[in-house]
Parts: structure tokens; C-alpha cells; sequence
């Protein structure tokens, strides 16, 4: 079986299971309940995007840096401690990680930030260390031999040849962050969150998808709107070498 037909075959499943979910929400009364409060869903889903924005901005703004600096062959030996730093964001679950982080910081949107933050790290610090890792190295020495500087090599061909699996990691996590941010109500967080524990508390199947209905929609929004952007950052000699292989 090629790559393709798996493919096909996942996208296949991935709408049914998604047509599955929607038929049980229409039934459970779901969309009722988001006709009658449009206002209300409005609401939380913005508390949603704005604990997945800020987590997942300064989680890039960290680990896409940090995997740089550990992929420089001086400070190479760090890779070890930075990774396993990153790991416990993603070993721990996030239950777990919203509690003891709640157990210094308190009850609020930034302690959900904070939490979402530490765990959004791997998949970006990861991908971005693999992607320039891989760089075929006769690359690098062209560059060494055109005479560029290490600052022109990172820049010029590094980043822009490890750009497709760098962006990956950043999909990867802003749409686990999407997912992971619905805990964040537990700790005083906001977000959609609220309809799935409070559909939860009162036994309301109705109320309980209204939140994670729309947290899927938002998820894969997200996810495609950040594929069709990652077309026009990446330049198209790589998007034809990336469809070859």
C-alpha cells in the first residue's frame, strides 16, 4: 500500500469520525444550544484563542531559538539538557502540569498561559533541531566555500531548508495547544472549556459538545490555515524537492 492510498484512506476515516461527531451534537442539541447563545460561545472562544495565541507566540519566540543554539556544533554538548527540559512539558500530563504550576502561580489565565506555554515547547524545539540537523551538508559547504559568514549560512540556506519541518513542529503544537487549552477552566483559565465541564457536571451531553465541537472546528481551522501558509514562506524550489522525495 503506497503513501498515497494510506492518505486517502486517513482522510477518508478523519471526515467520517468528524461527521460522526457533528450528527451526535446536532442530536444531543448542541446546535441549539449555539443558536440561542451565539453570544456566549463568541465569548469563551475568544478567551480560547487568546490563551493558544499567547502560549504558542512566546513558545515560538523560545524554542525556535534554543533549537538553533543547540544545533551550533560549539554548543552541541547542551542538546541533551534543553531537550529534556522541553520533554517534561510533554511526559507530564497537563492535568498535572496546570496543578503544579497552579501551586505557585495561583488561579488565573496566566498560570493557564503559563502551563500551555511549557507545553507547547518539544514539538517546536524538536522539529526545528531535526530540520537543520538534516540539512544535507554539501549544502553548508557550498555556502563555506562561496566564502559566507555562519550568520549568512544559518540565514540564507539553514533556516530556509529546515523551514518545512520547522513549521510542522509549530502546527503540530499550536493544534495540541488548542486541544490541551479546554483544561484551562479548572484553574480559573476561561475558554471553551467551560461548556464541556459544565455539560460534564450537570450530565448534559447537549452543553458538553457545544465546547468541543467548536474546539475541533478551530483546530482544524487552524491547521489550514497555517498549511496554506507555510505554501507561500517556503520557497517553491523546496516545496518541489519536499514533493519528490
Amino acid at each position: 500500500m503506497n503513501g498515497k492510498k494510506i492518505e486517502r484512506i486517513a482522510r477518508i476515516s478523519l471526515v467520517a469520525i468528524i461527521i460522526a461527531l457533528f450528527a451526535w451534537a446536532f442530536k444531543a442539541g448542541s446546535f441549539e444550544f449555539i443558536i440561542n447563545n451565539p453570544g456566549d460561545l463568541l465569548y469563551l472562544s475568544g478567551q480560547h484563542l487568546r490563551l493558544v495565541g499567547i502560549s504558542c507566540f512566546f513558545a515560538v519566540l523560545v524554542a525556535v531559538p534554543l533549537g538553533i543554539f543547540v544545533t551550533r556544533p560549539k554548543y552541541k554538548k547542551y542538546d541533551w539538557i534543553v531537550i529534556n527540559f522541553a520533554n517534561v512539558g510533554q511526559t507530564v500530563p497537563t492535568l498535572a502540569l496546570l496543578a503544579l504550576i497552579m501551586s505557585f502561580f495561583g488561579l488565573g489565565w496566566q498560570t493557564a498561559v503559563f502551563a500551555l506555554w511549557f507545553n507547547s515547547l518539544l514539538p517546536i524545539l524538536r522539529n526545528t533541531v531535526a530540520g537543520i540537523d538534516n540539512i544535507n551538508r554539501s549544502i553548508i559547504d557550498a555556502g563555506e566555500g562561496m566564502g559566507m559568514t555562519k550568520i549568512q549560512i544559518l540565514l540564507k540556506l539553514e533556516i530556509p531548508n529546515a523551514l518545512p519541518v520547522m513549521l510542522a513542529g509549530i502546527r503540530t503544537s499550536i493544534v495540541i495547544n488548542v486541544g490541551s487549552a479546554a483544561l484551562a477552566f479548572l484553574i480559573g483559565g476561561g475558554g471553551l472549556g467551560d461548556l464541556i465541564f459544565t455539560g460534564i457536571a450537570i450530565a448534559d451531553t447537549g452543553i458538553m459538545l457545544s465546547g468541543a465541537i467548536p474546539i475541533i472546528v478551530l483546530a482544524i481551522s487552524i491547521d489550514f490555515i497555517l498549511g496554506k501558509l507555510e505554501k507561500l514562506v517556503v520557497s517553491k524550489g523546496i516545496q518541489r524537492k519536499l514533493e519528490i522525495i
